[in-house]
């Protein structure tokens, strides 16, 4: 490109912006021809739906009957109701949008509404909405009443041991669901064996999947040793279900299959899958997607992944494509379906995208808002980096925080995530040897319990890791011999727990829409269903639930404060304050009054930047010096604010010109005559001030007595945020200055004890 030849220079800020993160993403652009088209595609069908007399459908979106696809087909038949089709269809698009943000029709009505909508009617209802109506349709219409949240637990050697101990952290934050895979397919056993036991170590009311091959997914079911499965993929065009060898028929039966074990499933689609595919008739994403779900719902599955899944890169990179992702997850529940919304994929390198892209389903709420969080680092995450990684999980809870929403997760103790891991692998580790699979001894076991991811690690190596798990398979083990070990070590609570999961399988009440099981008990789209009808109504965190999203680390308050600014011990030779009396107008026509807080040396004895406040104060008093000047230290109990302190110094000073300095480092330099806030040089960052900084601020308040313009100080700010970083702490410091202020008393001036005047 022009811009980018060699011989012609460039405006530096493009060449900083090249460098972002976000120059890795790609873009693409709008065509349909390709399938690059999110909401609308010339090619996409309009609504339309014709029956018989007895109900038969006879044309939809277009197409006669006897030209039906074998999507057509299925949705024609076990989607369309024709008791509530004409009724729904012959709706204008533009109503039932309103009618989704509309507090006063309850979700309800908009659910039989929608089976009677064909996928181009869907579509075309859809893109009346802009975002933010999209997300608050979307917090009408979630089908459970509270959110929650699913994790990966992975990690890049399938080690047993650290999937045991990152599946008890993993539990302990609150997700109701983990799902692991695996980098070999031989040790999906051992996986699921290992996050078993691990997820018994927490709140042991965790479901799990172990997502592998579906066959053998469902074999490890049957095991006992997974409780639901999604990889039921389903497909937006008749040459991708034909190409994965399968159709809908085959899909349904499939979930049957495992419902009718007492294993939760759902179906798996999003947006793109059909265009990574290269299978996409040119239709836009939105409205395949809308196939997809009209299948699903025909399917009587009770429940979707959707939101992009692996194609979300692909279609963020569209115009609106992040858009698009929301609204599929808004049709999803619009159609009665549990939605655990996507965000398991990173769909950029940016991280404000990042941040961005999870806003709207934490400020809405979903059945699970990520599918899953990998809350294990990005290298360990065998699925590929999920939006949010481990790395990235304290943020998330702030999120929560900032939002004052459950975004299904909360924060846990440093010292109970280790009690947490080392019961997870010394459970284990005894399950494995009472059931003759592998000896796992201590350094093992201390390798994982301070890890943080597999690279620090050292456990079974892979052939043993392989040789445990086809041994569990070759012997049908199952949750049963798991519990049993478990109870023969006497690690009773955790052989309880996975006992708990298999009794709910006998029950199957967690087969229900949107069920996970917290306490023991199936918390479900049937007897906690969403009730949102507009302020004051539907999900509230409780009381109890707030105080734990709120506990973050690196929470402050006064007497953290205090304990850190606060400290007054002082090596021998520190320079003191003493307070001599009422302090007069001065008369030197070079005296520089510094004018001090009333907490400067009194309650408060370091800066923001971790100076003692008498270093900083013995230079500008040396600075002053320096530069000709006579200093005069004055405590000023009126006020604490910064211009006051300096104008006052100024007004006291024999030369009309002062310096004035809060606790916390904040300095300026005034004259008598100025108006309050226009000073003359100001650090207003005071965590960057450095001890030279204060010198050369006094040298410089002592050539101005001299009748001259010394060039200002400058502090350098490298872009830090530094009000995120100290305003907690600014605005505490602030409060304990202000009380100790006195309206009217009078200034006392301070004799300054330095060692050098001692002498």
């Amino acid at each position: 490109m022009e811009g980018n030849s060699p011989d012609k220079r460039r405006w530096h800020r493009f060449e900083e912006w090249d460098a972002r993160p976000l120059r890795l993403d790609s873009f693409a652009e709008e065509n349909p021809e390709d399938g690059f088209a999110v909401f609308n595609s010339p090619y996409d069908p309009s609504p339309s739906l014709r029956l018989s007399p007895d109900g038969t459908v006879l044309e939809m979106d277009g197409r006669l009957a006897a030209d039906f696809d074998i999507l057509d087909s299925f949705i024609a038949r076990h989607h369309i109701d024709p008791t509530v089709a004409a009724e729904a269809m012959a709706m204008d698009s533009a109503q039932v949008a309103r009618m989704l943000v509309d507090i006063n029709v309850p979700r309800a009505r908009l659910e039989h509404l929608a089976r009677g909508m064909t996928p181009a009617k869907f579509t075309d209802v859809l893109g009346h909405l802009n975002a933010l109506e999209t997300t608050f349709a979307y917090s009408k219409m979630r089908q459970r009443h509270s959110p929650g949240n699913q994790a990966h637990v992975t990690n890049a050697k399938d080690d047993p041991l650290q999937l045991a101990a990152d599946a008890a952290i993993a539990v302990a934050l609150g997700f109701d669901e983990i799902e692991t895979t695996m980098r070999v397919a031989g040790n999906a056993w051992a996986n699921a064996l290992a996050c078993t036991v691990g997820a018994a170590a927490g709140r042991g009311s965790t479901l799990f999947q172990c997502s592998i091959e579906e066959a053998e997914e469902l074999k490890i079911g049957l095991a006992g040793l997974a409780t639901y499965a999604e990889t039921v993929s389903v497909y937006g065009t008749e040459r991708s279900f034909v190409d994965g060898d399968d159709t809908p028929w085959s899909k349904a039966f499939l979930t049957a299959a495992y419902a009718s074990r007492g294993i939760k499933a759902r179906c798996t689609s999003g947006a793109s899958s059909e265009l990574l595919m290269g299978f996409h008739e040119k239709r836009s994403v939105l409205y395949l997607e809308a196939r997809c779900l009209c299948l699903q719902r025909a399917m009587g599955v009770q429940g979707t992944q959707n939101g992009g899944i692996d194609g979300a890169p692909l279609t963020a990179s569209m115009p609106a494509g992040v858009h698009e992702l929301l609204a599929e997850n808004l049709l999803a529940v619009w159609l009665g379906l549990e939605c655990a919304s996507g965000n398991d994929t990173r769909i950029s390198e940016s991280e404000i995208r990042v941040g961005a892209k999870i806003t709207p389903y934490l400020l809405a709420g979903s059945d699970l808002i990520t599918s899953g969080f990998g809350s294990i680092k990005a290298y360990d995450n065998s699925f590929n980096p999920s939006l949010f990684n481990s790395e990235e999980l304290e943020d998330y809870l702030v999120l929560q925080r900032d939002f004052q929403v459950d975004g299904g997760l909360v924060p846990i103790m440093e010292d109970d995530a280790l009690k947490l891991r080392r019961q997870a692998l010394d459970a284990l580790g005894d399950v494995l040897e009472e059931l003759g699979l592998a000896q796992a001894d201590e350094a093992m076991k201390e390798s994982v319990l301070y890890a943080s991811g597999s690279n620090e690690t050292e456990t079974f190596s892979p052939a043993t890791t392989l040789a445990i798990s086809n041994s569990i398979a070759a012997r049908g083990l199952t949750a049963l011999d798991v519990i049993r070990a478990l109870a023969c070590r006497g690690h009773a609570r955790l052989a309880e727990n996975v006992l708990v999961m298999l009794r709910q399988r006998v029950s199957g009440d967690y087969l229900q829409t949107s069920a996970v099981i917290r306490e023991g008990k199936v918390v479900s789209a049937v007897n906690e269903p969403n009730d949102y009808s507009g302020p004051g109504t539907g999900y509230r965190m409780s009381p109890e639930k707030w105080e734990r999203v709120k506990s973050i680390r690196g929470t402050i308050n006064r007497d953290h404060v205090l304990k850190a600014e606060g400290r007054h011990e002082a090596p021998s030779g520190t320079p003191t304050l003493y307070s001599i009396g009422r302090a007069e107008k001065g008369r030197d026509p070079y005296e520089v009054v510094i004018g001090i807080s009333p907490a400067f040396g009194e309650r408060l004895h370091q800066t923001t930047a971790g100076h003692a406040v008498t270093d900083v104060l013995n230079a500008l008093y040396s600075g002053i010096l320096s530069g000709g000047g006579l200093p005069r230290v004055v405590r000023i109990m009126h006020t604490a604010d910064t211009s006051f302190l300096g104008l006052t110094a100024a007004r006291l000073s024999g030369s009309g010109y002062g310096i004035g300095i809060q606790a916390k480092g904040t300095a300026i330099i005034h004259q008598r005559d100025r108006l309050p806030h226009m000073n003359l040089e100001l650090f207003s960052n005071a965590p960057l001030v450095t001890i030279e900084h204060y010198r050369r601020m006094g040298h410089n308040a002592a050539r101005m007595t001299w009748g001259e313009v010394p060039e200002p100080v400058i502090v350098t700010n490298d872009g830090q945020a530094l009000s995120a970083r100290f305003h907690t702490k600014v605005a505490l410091l602030y409060a304990i200055e202000t009380e100790m202020t006195a309206p009217g008393a009078d200034p006392l001036d301070q004799y300054f004890a330095t060692p050098e005047r001692n002498a």
